[in-house]
């Protein structure tokens, strides 16, 4: 009976790698994934995050600088395939990560979230210093592993 359960863990694993949309590159490796998961999972804390497509897209078109993450295993893919391009014309790093699910998870949401935007600095009043500095740190060195791997991509 154990080997029912582990089949179908092994399926979901090869289900996750087969769902993921032929545009998400630069598609993040585990490590990056897990510094990033980490990042949005700072950034909600201290209300700097942004979610949905909507709020992205609004955010970035009134200005609005950060890390745009992605995810990969989006249906229909028509969605987000405005995000990448309006995140280059405002020279907005981007990276796309395997799962919606791990996303929203790292974002304190319940449901999946196909986007989300790390803001620089919260929208509305102000967060410690010492927070702060932990929270840039993390964005530095995410927005340095970003541009490493789209710098290797072309």
């Amino acid at each position: 009976m154990g080997s029912d359960s582990e089949t179908e863990k092994s399926a979901q694993k090869q289900k996750k790698a087969i769902a993921l949309a032929p545009i998400a590159k630069p598609l993040a490796g585990k490590k990056l994934s897990k510094r990033t998961f980490k990042l949005v999972r700072r950034a909600a804390e201290h209300k700097c995050l942004k979610r949905g497509v909507k709020e992205v897209v609004k955010s970035i078109r009134r200005g609005g600088k950060g890390i745009c993450i992605i995810a990969g295993n989006i249906s229909p893919i028509d969605v987000i395939t405005h995000v990448p391009i309006l995140c280059e014309e405002s020279e907005i790093p981007y990276i796309y990560v395997p799962s919606k699910e791990d996303l929203a998870t790292a974002g304190n949401t319940k449901r999946p979230t196909c986007c989300v935007l790390v803001l620089t600095k919260p929208p509305k009043g102000e967060i410690p210093k010492e927070e702060q500095e932990k929270l840039k740190a993390d964005y530095d060195q995410v927005v340095t592993d970003i541009a490493e791997l789209t710098s290797s991509m072309f």
